[in-house]
């Protein structure tokens, strides 16, 4: 029995222990290869990218090194970037240059864009004239861009051919990717006119021309797309596949849905990461490289903490007068800025999911005014009667009400307005959006309450 079954997993989803990490650690630092090797062949690869990434720098570093030790394409590709990075610092050109070439072509350009210039030419001077012609290429597209996760290997037949044709050629070529569900259908030009699923062609008589069983393209992909965009159009027209054209409106590529998901995935992270100050961390990042991406945003919020304080300081007098107000104005703040957030990440996701638009934002902004006149009657009644309770002071109960109000719709108006300005400023939404919305609800929340207090009681 093997040490995997013996200790109760599965060879997929497996789950890591800290023994069997342990045990793992041990035999790369006897260089038991036989175990090592072993052992990885019974598990899925992206659960051998998991346990890599689950041991220690030192003990990777030792099992990458090993010669007797090389890391499969399938295997590399699942590790995340930040242990990417990791082993592709650790492997010689010609092991990189080994793994490309049995990688498909969007996943060898996403390696090759994260090699410095004289490793990345290095590696392509390695490679097949049409292999490096095709990576150079995805590689001048702009980052962000369809092309950067298109498949270049994609079948794609002429428009005149019968169904025989079309599988006589597929059992003959040796270009064709290794699985597809879609074929294209191109004119003379090679311009995409149509597509037909695998299936049908195995259903249809030999003598039917190809073109008499296609169904239109619903949509074709820019190699300009933004990959974000690339996302929400397989959403709303239901794509397994997509072609995707040049500025010639000629078939250079596909993209497939489990490109989409990874895309989409990234995306959202990207987002909620974004909206926390942190950027594209990784669990894996050193203590420093977290450190250095999170400082710019916790300066900045240090910046709106001293300009509340100083909006607190304005009030000192009235503070010393009536106590009771330095302990209640951070209800006020608290609630407007957690109301705040709740329509900043409402909004976040209708500007990404493209459901927030010039035609309904009028409408949007009215109803998070409503929405914040009503959260606001609610809360202050419910605030009033404990601050009553707590304190027997009705002019301090109608004082936490009245601001609890104002500052609750101005939460709910800021924390649309703030991203949709930022949005039409080209800047990303959810990076700066939940600073400033913070600082309006904290600035507005003291303003509010210590300065109705300050007429109220002076």
């Amino acid at each position: 029995m093997s040490l995997i079954k013996s200790i109760g997993s599965k060879k997929v989803n497996f789950d890591f222990n800290k023994n069997f990490i342990t045990i793992f650690s041990d035999k790369i630092n006897n260089s038991d290869l036989q175990f090592i090797n072993q052992t990885l062949k019974e598990l899925h690869p992206s659960d051998v990218a998991n346990l890599i990434e689950n041991l220690s720098y030192v003990t990777r570093v030792k099992l990458i090194e090993n010669e007797s030790f090389n890391i499969a394409p399938e295997i590399f590709i699942e590790l995340n970037e930040s242990i990417q990075g990791e082993v592709l610092q650790l492997l010689s050109i010609d092991s990189i240059s080994n793994i490309i070439k049995r990688l498909e072509s969007d996943d060898a350009v996403a390696i090759l864009e994260n090699l410095d210039l004289e490793k990345k030419n290095s590696i392509l001077e390695k490679l097949p004239p049409k292999d490096r012609f095709l990576l150079e290429e995805g590689l001048s597209y702009p980052e962000d861009s369809a092309a950067r996760i298109m498949q270049r290997e994609f079948t794609a037949i002429p428009s005149d051919w019968t169904v025989g044709q079309t599988i006589d050629y597929f059992r003959e070529s040796k270009d064709l990717p290794q699985e597809f569900l879609e074929i294209f259908v191109v004119d003379n030009d090679f311009k995409p006119i149509g597509i037909v699923a695998s299936s049908r062609v195995l259903r249809t008589s030999r003598d039917s021309k190809m073109n008499s069983i296609m169904r239109e393209m619903p949509v074709l992909i820019s190699v300009n797309m933004d990959k974000e965009e690339v996302g929400h159009t397989f959403e709303n027209y239901n794509l397994v596949s997509a072609g995707v054209v040049n500025k010639d409106n000629k078939l250079v590529g596909m993209i497939t849905a489990d490109d989409v998901v990874t895309v989409v995935q990234e995306e959202a992270e990207e987002d909620v990461l974004r909206l926390a100050g942190v950027g594209n961390e990784e669990i894996t990042d050193t203590v420093f490289v977290k450190t250095r991406r999170r400082f710019n945003w916790l300066l900045v919020n240090l910046a709106t903490a001293l300009l509340a304080s100083w909006v607190i300081s304005i009030f000192g007098a009235e503070i010393e007068k009536v106590v009771a107000l330095a302990f209640l104005m951070p209800i006020v703040a608290s609630m407007g800025g957690n109301a705040g957030m709740q329509t900043l990440a409402v909004t976040i996701r209708a500007i990404a999911t493209k459901e927030l638009s010039s035609s309904n934002i009028n409408k949007i902004i009215t109803k998070e005014f409503f929405i914040g006149v009503l959260n606001g009657i609610i809360f202050a009644v419910i605030t009033a009667a404990i601050v009553q309770l707590w304190f027997k002071q009705i002019d301090l109960s109608i004082i936490i009400a009245a601001s609890m109000v104002l500052n609750m719709i101005v939460a709910g108006l800021f924390g649309i307005l703030i991203p949709v300005t930022l949005k039409r400023m080209n800047i990303d939404p959810a990076l700066a959006s939940s600073v400033f919305v913070t600082t309006v609800t904290d600035v507005i929340g003291f303003l509010s309450f210590l300065g109705i207090g300050s007429f109220v009681f002076l």
